[in-house]
């Protein structure tokens, strides 16, 4: 199946990168990890995330070689090594912490490796078929030179796969929300004991919502994502907005 190849106009807008001195602010991403799974599990909205990526999974050839960069506790990397068998996939991901979490996750998966390094040491130029990079490019410093470093590591022709948290981390909506379905779905004791197994998550949410108004973090609109990868060298083959309009996903190929 194509791709949808219609994408929104650019806006021509220059992206605000974080400033360097302020980046000594950020969230304990290990201990992120230890709740991490346990509230993507019943939040709908990230779910949807994963059902696209597998959907789009299966629209593309399937790729020789696939990073997975910034892959947290290895939820992408796990949807990718069921589909492609056959792939040579690398987890790209600095915090030990998550990246624990997803060797014990992806355990059975021996066509999977691990890198701790952050994205701008991977020496592997050209070499990938398809990158996947799911919130995480919105917390690495210089995201405009991460965006190069993806364009760097693609071959031409190659697809990226990202989605960006580009606005402020609203907790106390977010909270309300996931209550709201945990409720639902679990009644108000269900609710109670999994929002307090993942407590861990609202604090490290407040931590991420500190570091974006600070600076430390990116945030952005649609427009200025799909300027920033346009001007990485990528074209936008698919944009949409997506957790409940929070982040932005983008589908694009690297030009030549």
């Amino acid at each position: 199946m194509p791709l949808n190849t219609s994408a929104p106009v650019s806006s021509q807008l220059d992206p605000v990168w974080p400033a360097p001195a302020a980046r000594s602010s950020r969230p304990d991403w290990s201990a992120y990890a230890t709740a991490y799974d346990l509230l993507s599990e019943h939040n709908p909205a990230y779910q949807a995330i994963l059902r696209d990526f597998e959907a789009f999974l299966a629209t593309i050839d399937v790729p020789r070689v696939i990073y997975d960069v910034g892959g947290g506790s290895g939820n992408y990397t796990r949807i990718a090594a069921e589909a492609c068998p056959d792939s040579e996939i690398c987890l790209v991901e600095p915090d030990p912490g998550m990246i624990r979490l997803a060797q014990a996750k992806l355990a059975r998966h021996r066509h999977v490796r691990y890198d701790p390094r952050p994205l701008e040491q991977i020496e592997a130029q050209g070499s990938a078929d398809l990158i996947v990079c799911v919130h995480a490019l919105y917390a690495m410093p210089d995201p405009g030179q991460r965006l190069d470093d993806l364009r760097r590591l693609l071959r031409p022709g190659g697809l990226l796969y990202l989605v960006d948290l580009g606005r402020l981390m609203n907790v106390t909506d977010w909270r309300s929300y996931l209550f709201a379905h945990l409720r639902r779905e679990h009644g108000l004791l269900g609710a109670l004991r999994i929002f307090w197994q993942g407590r861990e998550i609202a604090r490290q949410n407040q931590a991420i919502l500190k570091a974006q108004k600070a600076g430390v973090y990116w945030t952005h609109s649609a427009d200025e994502m799909a300027e920033a990868v346009r001007a990485a060298g990528f074209e936008v083959l698919r944009q949409q907005t997506v957790y409940r309009d929070y982040s932005d996903l983008l589908v694009c190929r690297a030009r030549p």
